[in-house]
């Protein structure tokens, strides 16, 4: 696998829960193989880094290396991950439903 010269990521805002999209609904064309897959994977809708670099069978770090390339030439969107604090508490959700569900008397 060609990584060019580059051993680190051109950005150091990617991490393993780095949510990724891709930027169009066709496959780039012209990508050598790593990177093609790294498309074709992400064209199925988002995921994290570390789900990315686990389905191409790559190193998280070599993943990083080469999504920030994606990313640079406008192929792929990054976003940070979602914070703990934003996320919804599960329970207290399913405590409203078993709520509503009571007063539907179901």
């Amino acid at each position: 696998m060609a990584l060019g010269d580059r051993a680190e990521p051109s950005r150091n805002t990617l991490d393993a829960l780095s949510l990724l999209s891709a930027a169009t609904d066709q496959v780039p064309p012209g990508l050598d193989p790593p990177r093609y897959r790294i498309a074709e994977l992400l064209s199925g809708g988002p995921l994290s880094l570390a789900e990315v670099a686990a389905y191409a069978r790559l190193p998280v770090g070599v993943a990083k290396v080469l999504v920030a390339e994606l990313v640079d030439q406008g192929h792929l969107r990054a976003r940070a991950p979602v914070p703990q604090a934003d996320q919804q508490d599960t329970q207290l959700l399913e405590r409203v439903l078993s709520g509503l569900r009571a007063i539907r008397g179901e």
